[in-house]
């Protein structure tokens, strides 16, 4: 199978030489059935005799047991748990069912084998490969797709053979495994065919198998004599997979019957065991003797372990076998598997051996889809509990089971899962409790997929159906309500009012931070803002010691309503470090989408840059969906300037698409920010009018900073000082510094020379000191264009150049040229851009140096970053050879001053 492939071997050994040099590498092997993957696995197993090789194979039969192709690989290293950080190594402890404890994140999951496969390589190198994964668990695929893509400067490689890579793959590098060139094609089919065949037959073989390595051995075989010497059969529009396929088939029907039944065991024994395997052939009667024609007919081999000759045989056996005979082998292989030991596949072979109804192992596929929640493995739970309700007879009980399983899919990710099982719950007689559960997560899915107006009104339906029959879970469905709307703005009509007097009505009492949050919120809705700050504040003073995680979302935009930068930063912060060190990591994407606004804001773009892109890791690894606004915020400071417009214009059709008019107000104050950049203030006022025609909670009274500067540039005296005024009221509620300085600006723009110039001075010092150093820039950036047009040329550029050079340290591209423009007015030459030893950095290699500089330790930067310490430790020492500094101490003294 391996004749030839020169070109794929050395790609596989230079990997290797990868590995033995100190670093890492990934590679997925792709091409369809027989294509020869599996031989350049033993190729790549054999050359890497220097490295510890850990080997896994996806088994179909067990793609829903959570966690077990993971547990293969890493069953070797659990010796290295104990270097793990706590909350990693229970995590792991926990997915591989070794102990009991809180259900581990995926996420958390995969920076654990990260840390373990960091851990084992540095003591010898690691190659770990994976065949067959597009039949291994869903679990399993999102650890190891997170690992191959966080691998870095540890001594290890990981290849993945797939028939197709799938998402979670995607982007991986890859090496296309196709057929054999024509000549070496020939040069195998030969060696497998036992007489002379016309030469126009082997040819059109060649060409019909498009040189599959593994067709070219197989086909021969299952031809009959009148084939060769007259003519391959080509009228077959199946893929050739599935031709070869039903060769296979042919040959095992010609097998004696025990033959059979023991090749369908083996089939569908999924570990390999040999002595469970003659276990269970042992009940129905069948004898090692068996196993002689298999073999000799090179289908199969038993030693120790039972390995078929390609996974096509396995598929081929199960397809030949009656559905009787199915359910027989598996009843067997359930009655050898220990009930104490291995519950979880014992339960699931008598699922697949019930004939019809049966209460008895549908309960016990409930313990272990319960088992598998634990885990973490909520795809395989989905998978139990969906078999569960099959083999329910009480209707009302496979309501509770639909729901369930329903409830899992979401958890996983599968949100288009989610639908069909609700739809099947309601044929079900359901409660009350359980309908309004059921309305609530069709509507929780709705909403997490498209953040449009659609979700809010069935989640207002469901939280006044939980009133009487559970309040807390009201309460929770009352703000989920409330924040749709929030979600919808202006494209929901009344929504956001309905929903806040609905909650109002309910008067669901408390002191929990929701209760603090949703009457807060319901008051800012009703009441108006400056009633409700007070009580928003409140929250807001709680949330540090009794903050909920999975209100993140609604939470942080509430301290931005209430100008509270320095908790927004501080919460997201606390969030991602108690995400990380409790293993609680559903939250996350929420965390680093907040934090990525604080860093914006900050103007430390390269560092937000770096953890959008983890979003996306993050999101792949979760299932979560994200709403990275924080992209259009970052364009609109970055450039380049079209593809800024490009982004935006996206966001307004997708919001527009979805009823989302949060998305569409924030695209607007984008759109007037970036006009803002570029000097076209009609432009910018048109955007900045239409952000402010709808007040969104969060981004309202920031944008009217926009609206006046806009309107001020374009000589429209009179808006801007309607916005001054509004965003006075807004201020003296919550006069914080962010607040004041943003109100300082404003005033600045519409007052008289004779006051502007405290005005400016005020709003600098207020906007540079409170985690708004972006907003600070500008206002100084302001100020050296007033003090132009006064004349007052060298003052004026003093404050200009300082505002350039910061811009450009930010990697404000965008504001650094508008003030570049500025500088050349006043009349300084300003020479083409110097990159700073920032740019000069990866944009990783800067995010480090960034977090190195803020105190952070090696492993709490491999925590945010998703790289183990080692990894950070490495590229650290390539930031200190590029700096020309020698360690930490140096770094900081180095970076401080031009961060500060």
């Amino acid at each position: 199978m391996l004749r030839g492939r020169r070109r794929e071997r050395q790609v596989l050994d230079d990997l290797l030489g990868q590995v033995r040099s100190g670093r890492s590498g990934t590679l997925v092997l792709r091409g369809e059935a027989g294509s020869g993957k599996t031989a350049l696995l033993d190729h790549l197993a054999e050359r890497a005799s220097f490295a510890r090789v850990l080997r896994a194979s996806g088994v179909e039969a067990e793609s829903e047991m959570a966690y077990s192709a993971l547990h293969q690989v890493c069953a070797p290293l659990l010796g290295h748990l104990d270097a793990l950080p706590a909350g990693q190594r229970g995590a792991l402890n926990t997915a591989f069912g070794l102990a009991v404890g809180p259900v581990p994140e995926q996420l958390l999951v995969g920076v654990a084998v990260l840390g373990l496969f960091a851990e084992a390589a540095a003591r010898r190198p690691l190659v770990c490969v994976v065949d067959d994964v597009q039949w291994i668990d869903a679990a399993s695929a999102v650890a190891l797709g997170f690992v191959a893509r966080r691998l870095s400067a540890e001594s290890a490689a990981l290849v993945f053979a797939v028939r197709s890579p799938g998402d979670l793959l995607r982007g991986l590098p890859e090496l296309r495994v196709d057929g054999l060139p024509a000549a070496e094609a020939r040069e195998l089919l030969d060696s497998a065919l036992t007489g002379p065949v016309d030469p126009r037959v082997r040819d059109r073989i060649v060409a019909e198998t498009r040189g599959n390595p593994l067709a070219l051995l197989e086909l021969p075989r299952s031809l009959s004599p009148a084939e060769l010497a007259f003519g391959f059969d080509g009228s077959s529009a199946a893929p050739f997979a599935d031709r070869v396929e039903a060769g296979f088939e042919r040959r095992i029907r010609a097998l004696p019957p025990a033959t059979r039944t023991m090749l369908l065991a083996a089939a569908m024994e999924p570990v390999g065991d040999s002595l469970m395997l003659w276990r269970a052939l042992e009940l129905m009667g069948v004898g090692p003797e068996s196993a002689g024609p298999a073999e000799a007919d090179d289908l199969i081999e038993l030693g120790a372990r039972v390995r078929f000759r390609h996974p096509l045989v396995r598929s081929a056996v199960r397809r030949c076998a009656a559905t009787a005979e199915v359910r027989a082998v598996h009843a067997a292989l359930a009655e050898v598997t220990d009930p104490v030991i291995d519950p979880d596949r014992r339960a699931w072979h008598r699922a697949h051996a019930a004939a019809g109804p049966d209460e008895q192992v549908a309960a016990e596929l409930e313990g272990s889809a319960g088992r598998a929640m634990a885990r973490g493995g909520w795809a395989a739970a989905a998978a139990l509990l969906e078999r569960a309700a099959e083999l329910t007879a009480a209707p009302s009980r496979r309501g509770t089971i639909l729901l369930a399983a329903a409830g899992a899919q979401a958890e996983a990710g599968s949100y288009a899962a989610v639908p069909g099982l609700l739809g099947a719950a309601e044929l079900c007689p359901l409660d009350a409790l359980q309908q309004a559960r059921l309305e609530r997560l069709r509507a929780q899915v709705a909403f997490k997929l498209s953040h449009g107006r659609d979700a809010g009104p069935p989640l207002l339906a469901a939280a006044r159906r939980l009133e009487k029959l559970d309040p807390v879970a009201a309460r929770d469905t009352f703000l989920l309500a409330i924040g749709a709307a929030v979600y919808a703005g202006r494209f929901g009509g009344d929504d956001l009012r309905v929903a806040a007097q609905a909650a109002r009505d309910a008067a669901l009492d408390g002191e929990t931070f929701a209760d603090l949050l949703l009457t807060g919120l319901v008051s800012w809705v009703l009441d108006g803002r400056t009633a409700a700050a007070p009580l928003l504040n409140r929250c807001l003073d709680a949330a540090d010691e009794h903050g909920d995680p999975g209100l993140l979302w609604l939470t942080l935009p509430v301290a931005s309503e209430m100008f509270r930068t320095d908790v927004a930063g501080r919460l997201s912060r606390q969030a991602i470090r108690s995400a990380f060190g409790a293993g609680a990591l559903a939250q996350l994407p929420d965390a680093l989408v907040m934090w990525a606004v604080s860093l914006i804001n900050d103007g430390r773009l390269t560092e937000a840059a770096e953890v959008l892109d983890e979003i996306d890791e993050v999101a792949r690894a979760t299932g979560a969906s994200v709403y990275q606004i924080s992209r259009l915020n970052l364009a609109v400071r970055r450039g380049p300037a079209d593809e800024a417009e490009t982004l935006i214009a996206a966001k307004l059709d997708e919001a527009a698409a979805h009823g989302n008019g949060r998305l569409h107000s924030l695209a607007k104050d984008a759109l007037a920010k970036l006009h803002l950049a570029l000097g076209n203030h009609r432009a910018a006022l048109r955007a900045a009018q239409e952000m402010t025609a709808y007040r969104e909670l969060a981004t309202y009274q920031w944008c009217l900073r926009e609206l006046a500067e806009a309107a001020a540039g374009a000589g429209e005296r009179d808006i801007a000082e309607a916005a001054r005024d509004q965003l006075a009221e807004t201020v003296a509620t919550t006069p914080t510094p962010g607040a004041l300085g943003v109100k300082a600006v404003v005033d600045a723009l519409t007052a008289p020379d004779g006051q502007a110039e405290q005005l400016y001075r005020d709003a600098i010092d207020l906007l540079s000191r409170t985690g708004t150093g972006v907003e600070g820039q500008r206002a100084r950036l302001l100020y050296g264009e007033w003090l132009r047009r006064l004349g007052r040329l060298d003052e004026a550029r003093a404050e200009l150049r300082a505002a350039h050079q910061a811009f450009t340290t930010m990697g404000a591209h965008l504001w650094a040229g508008r003030a570049a423009r500025e500088l050349v007015l006043a009349g300084e030459v300003v020479g083409a851009a110097t990159p700073d030893d920032r740019r000069e950095l990866t944009t990783q290699e800067a995010a480090i140096a960034q977090l190195t500089v803020a105190g952070r330790t090696n492993a709490e930067i491999g925590a945010a970053l998703f790289l183990s310490p080692r990894t950070v430790e490495w590229h650290l020492r390539r930031v200190y050879a590029k700096l020309g500094v020698a360690n930490r101490r140096e770094l900081t003294a180095a970076r401080s001053p031009r961060s500060s």
